[in-house]
């Protein structure tokens, strides 16, 4: 086990890719704030860890509860050198279904929580020219499916904002990265997955097959969330870190043909794209 005086602010670690990453940073011998909506599913953790592990309830859309965990975090273990902004949820309807309520609420966690999250960690990383700034995202973040479409503006929008932070915060001693999922063995596409309270039936055969109750893929999935978590942590460690990191074969399958596409349809119209300059 390595020993560290290194403390990781973790969101979302109830379930999933969060809670792996927590278990491993924490067995790795690490300090870690974890954080939930619901303390009570961080209590076995935060126990099987009482010295380097800081239990938190934090709701990253509630500003004054992330008042709170930067404050009880500085306060037991002096700073925060990693933030891992992982918490979030999925969400499918067609774009002519998605209700106007639910997208803010989606914007809400994923793109504000997330930056959020970032404001309140960078004036102590700044006065210490140091620290990591994670931000998970998407496959859906590179590419859209049907029926993602508000998900994928979501996350979009986590990789503009981190493009910009990254060359913003690098002359500072800061780093920032995307993390970009595939289907991961998670609940993802389980409990944590909301869909279209007024469903559309000309979208079936596009959205159809991919609405949580035709979505079989739950339990399924390729990816390893404990692998994963090991891969973040390995590289983290390592003193040159990617902007985006995939993880997963279906990321680098997607991605790749995504990147062969977008490259084609530029070369296609090339030609009318140059005829308007000047």
């Amino acid at each position: 086990m390595k020993t560290s005086n290194k403390t990781w602010l973790i969101t979302g670690c109830s379930s999933g890719l969060g809670q792996a990453l927590a278990k491993e940073v924490l067995a790795q011998g690490y300090n870690a704030v974890i954080t939930a909506r619901k303390i009570e599913d961080l209590q076995e953790l935060s126990e099987q860890y009482p010295d380097t592990a800081l239990a938190q309830a934090l709701d990253i859309t509630n500003k004054d509860q992330i008042t709170t965990v930067i404050r009880e975090s500085k306060t037991k273990f002096g700073h925060i050198d990693v933030l891992v902004n992982n918490a979030g949820y999925g969400y499918r309807a067609a774009v002519e279904e998605g209700d106007e309520d639910d997208i803010r609420k989606l914007f809400d966690t994923i793109f504000y929580g997330t930056v959020r999250m970032i404001k309140a960690v960078l004036p102590g990383m700044r006065s210490r020219k140091s620290g990591s700034i994670m931000n998970v995202s998407s496959i859906g973040g590179r590419y859209a499916a049907p029926g993602s479409g508000y998900y994928s503006a979501a996350k979009f929008a986590i990789e503009g904002m981190s493009d910009a932070l990254r060359k913003e915060v690098a002359p500072l001693g800061i780093k920032v990265m995307v993390i970009e999922p595939g289907a991961f063995r998670t609940e993802f596409a389980g409990r944590s997955l909301k869909g279209a309270k007024n469903e559309i039936d000309d979208y079936s055969a596009t959205v159809g097959p991919r609405r949580k109750q035709n979505d079989k893929t739950s339990g399924t999935q390729p990816g390893d969330p404990r692998k994963a978590a090991q891969a973040i942590i390995k590289v983290q460690e390592n003193g040159q870190v990617p902007f985006r990191l995939l993880l997963g074969s279906d990321a680098i399958e997607g991605v790749r043909k995504e990147l062969d596409s977008q490259q084609k349809e530029l070369e296609d119209w090339t030609n009318i794209s140059l005829s308007t300059d000047y």
